[in-house]
């Protein structure tokens, strides 16, 4: 019989993205959530001490298995991926959509000063942006938030991680990466 920390492993790599605690623990209604946690903790020490390619993470409110960063170059090589780059107009609604969750259109629209409903769609269709519901006025206009993806994205284990506007300003051009610098950039022009 496969031990829980092995079963585990398999669950997380064929997840595809970070799975949160409760969904482990309806997996294995017999074992409280602290044996899990254990048997987490024990699989990451593990890891760690035999210097593996991969990693479990603790991002998005879950757990993820991910392969370290130093092999990046080799995994590119590897699969080859398309670059999938967003666009000035796209980091902007981001920004805004992240750091004043929740939102709705009309207010990203007068922080831009343009239309942002295409910008929206696509990062709908990233899913690093959801709807989080209706606004209670008039037209119950939609209120978008970041969502989970947004979070693996940026390796953030929740959204309060995101580094406060006073970090990203005092951050100086060569510890901010260029993401948050365009971050950065955006919030001051536009707080």
């Amino acid at each position: 019989m496969p031990s829980l920390k092995q079963i585990l492993e398999c669950l997380l790599l064929t997840a595809g993205s970070a799975v949160e605690m409760e969904r482990l623990s309806s997996v294995f209604p017999e074992v409280g959530p602290s044996e899990i946690r254990n048997a987490l903790n024990e699989l990451q020490q593990e890891y760690l001490e035999r210097n593996a390619g991969i990693m479990l993470v603790n991002v998005a409110n879950g757990y993820q298995i991910r392969t370290r960063p130093e092999y990046a170059e080799w995994i590119k090589r590897f699969l080859k991926p398309q670059p999938q780059k967003l666009s000035q107009a796209a980091m902007e609604t981001l920004a805004i959509v992240a750091y004043r969750q929740p939102i709705m259109r009309s207010e990203i629209e007068f922080i831009r000063g343009v239309d942002s409903g295409a910008v929206l769609r696509q990062l709908l269709e990233r899913r690093l942006v959801r709807i989080a519901g209706r606004k209670n006025v008039a037209g119950r206009p939609l209120i978008y938030a970041t969502g989970k993806r947004f979070l693996e994205v940026f390796g953030l284990k929740d959204i309060k991680d995101l580094p406060r506007l006073k970090e990203i300003e005092d951050a100086s051009p060569g510890q901010a990466t260029s993401d948050m610098e365009q971050m950065r950039k955006i919030l001051t022009e536009n707080a």
